[in-house]
């Protein structure tokens, strides 16, 4: 994976708004922008990781690193990037590199444990993971009230798109 520093503050490149209509993808060819490397469980397979990054990047042309970890290297990334003790289910970095959108890593133990606490199945809390880490990626933040409304909204667009519920909703 890359090296990065976060995410980074602001819209999207592609000028936000209501943004690109939304489609998943018809094919199940591989993406060559992504790459998936699977070194944890439980995860859905690549294949499926890989569709929801596609349909998060939409026009998108850079690639994206994937990878599912453990908790140790979680831990491990957590720490050295953000200072913080512990795993967090997800993380990206950007690469600022011509070609190269930036890395995403997702921490299979957490995201199992947090979809069981909120109920939610292990591929739909998958998905919003994977969604989260591409938009960050593009450029979306959640670090005050009207980024992250505008961050979630798309988030749930894009998860309704790919057969999923609101990941924000509340029962």
């Amino acid at each position: 994976m890359t090296q990065g520093t976060g995410s980074a503050d602001g819209d999207p490149p592609d000028g936000g708004g209501d943004g690109p209509r939304l489609e998943a993808p018809d094919s199940a060819a591989p993406d060559p922008r992504i790459a998936v490397e699977i070194a944890a469980a439980p995860a859905p397979d690549a294949g499926m990781l890989s569709r929801w990054a596609a349909v998060a990047l939409g026009a998108e042309r850079r690639a994206v690193c994937m990878r599912v970890v453990d908790e140790a290297e979680g831990a491990a990334l957590n720490a050295r990037f953000r200072g913080t003790a512990g795993p967090t289910n997800v993380l990206s970095f950007p690469a600022g590199e011509t070609g190269l959108l930036g890395d995403i890593a997702i921490c299979a133990p957490v995201v199992e444990a947090e979809a069981r606490a909120q109920r939610k199945t292990l591929d739909a809390h998958f998905a919003h993971m994977v969604v989260h880490g591409v938009f960050h990626l593009r450029g979306m933040d959640h670090g005050d009230d009207l980024r992250a409304a505008r961050m979630e909204a798309r988030e749930s667009a894009v998860l309704h798109t790919l057969g999923f519920g609101d990941p924000y909703a509340t029962s």
